[in-house]
């Protein structure tokens, strides 16, 4: 109960201390709102866009957009790290084209993505999947390829078909990995979704924050900052939650840093 407790209250601290920190700045060295509104003022156009309505469709189209991203990128991630784990053939063939594609900047490909995929939601979707896919994809290569070589052996002495060694020594060993991956991939997930906005977009939070800019309403810019961090809070804390049902053997847990 009291590591709970804990676990709400320091953080509430310190989001107390850097608001103060915040609103001390502006009085201390008379800073314009355009460049630093006041914390009420950003608490306002939160109150306003979302009460108002203002704000729901850009926050629902960047939601959509970096879901559907996310769990295509994601799937293709799981799939094709398997393939290329368990054959050889398979990673000789396709794996230096996977590291060629991540080695181009995906700012540098957005243009060509709505070329191909238009400017609606589609082509957000497909900048999201490319942000997501590599972590997860060599997360998942390197898990696998750690499985204990003792239970592997113990699994073919016994005639264990290859789809039973998988499932019960492979896949565990991997999940893990597997889960932090998913973890890295929030963030990314929200990177391409606002990339792909800021290059071309008529919605979405990436979009309200390029409109901000041209009307210098930094409150506003703000308040669609505020948006992103929500997304990614309940995404990690989402992913963190289901690492604990479903890999509860891993003694590490969703948390690696703050456990140590």
């Amino acid at each position: 109960m009291t590591d709970k407790f804990t676990a709400v209250l320091y953080p509430l601290l310190t989001f107390v201390v850097l608001v103060a920190v915040w609103k001390l700045s502006i009085v201390v060295f008379d800073v314009p709102d355009y460049i630093l509104p006041e914390p009420l003022a950003v608490l306002r156009s939160l109150e306003v866009g979302y009460l108002g309505g203002e704000f729901w469709p850009h926050f629902l189209f960047t939601l959509r957009s970096t879901v559907t991203g996310y769990v295509l990128g994601c799937v293709l991630a799981i799939v094709i790290g398997t393939l290329l784990a368990e054959s050889r053939l398979f990673e000789k063939c396709f794996y230096p084209y996977i590291v060629a594609m991540q080695s181009m900047p995906k700012v540098a490909l957005a243009p060509l993505i709505v070329v191909w995929f238009g400017y609606g939601v589609l082509s957000k979707v497909v900048m999201v999947a490319l942000m997501c896919f590599f972590p997860l994809f060599v997360n998942t290569v390197v898990g696998i390829r750690q499985a204990d070589p003792a239970l592997l052996n113990m699994m073919r002495a016994f005639s264990a078909p290859s789809w039973l060694i998988f499932y019960r020594v492979k896949l565990f060993a991997a999940a893990g990995h597997i889960f932090a991956g998913l973890q890295i991939s929030i963030v990314l997930s929200l990177i391409g979704a606002v990339v792909a906005e800021f290059v071309a977009s008529s919605s979405g939070i990436g979009w309200l924050i390029q409109s901000s800019l041209a009307n210098f309403n930094t409150a506003q810019m703000f308040a669609a900052l505020f948006s992103l961090v929500f997304i990614g809070l309940v995404g990690t804390k989402l992913v963190q939650f289901f690492h604990r049902r479903l890999v509860f053997w891993d003694k590490a847990g969703p948390n690696t840093i703050a456990s140590e």
